[in-house]
């Protein structure tokens, strides 16, 4: 099965499609609550936050675009990881932080969807393992040590190809002329 039909089977309440998504996903949304809710809370909370993605998904399945699924089952999984945060009390941050970051127009959505853009298509500029390696510390927020030991590397190598990556990066948005898109991220 296709995302394109497990979509269809979703949208037609079919559970053949929500399972296609689960099977393919788990590990990913997974990872992303791990990385944020990290040893404050048990596996099995972890589990019950990827169940709660998932039942997202089942309850707007029509709402999910081809080819965006994963990057949306990521959003949902980062939001509901952080709310469980609050809700057992951890600290994340100046809440006002949070209100201006939504306070958005469709000016500054159609910024940040250009943004989003330019960083993709400069990471994805990266040779592996570099790609991996931006990936891992920049998107699922994992530490050097933890990078280093699940792709057999120290971490001061991995700090090192992180360093590398960004002069990279950096030579790659100066070249396109997108250097003031570049101090926007840093």
């Amino acid at each position: 099965m296709t995302e394109q039909q497990a979509l269809v089977r979703l949208r037609e309440r079919d559970p053949a499609g929500l399972e296609w998504f689960i099977r393919r996903y788990t590990p990913y949304v997974g990872a992303v609550i791990w990385n944020i809710i990290g040893g404050s809370m048990t596996a099995q909370d972890a589990e019950e936050l990827a169940s709660d993605v998932f039942l997202v998904l089942w309850q707007n399945g029509g709402k999910a675009r081809p080819g965006k699924v994963k990057s949306w089952l990521g959003a949902v999984a980062r939001h509901k990881a952080i709310n469980r945060l609050r809700e057992r009390g951890v600290e994340l941050g100046d809440p006002e932080d949070i209100l201006a970051l939504t306070a958005r127009g469709p000016e500054t959505e159609a910024e940040e969807r250009e943004l989003a853009r330019l960083v993709r298509e400069a990471v994805d500029s990266l040779d592996m393992p570099d790609r991996e390696i931006f990936i891992r510390f920049y998107y699922y927020c994992q530490n050097a040590a933890r990078i280093g030991q699940e792709m057999h590397m120290s971490p001061p190598a991995v700090r090192k190809r992180l360093e590398r990556g960004r002069d990279k990066l950096k030579r790659y948005f100066e070249e396109g002329g997108h250097l003031d898109a570049l101090s926007d991220i840093v």
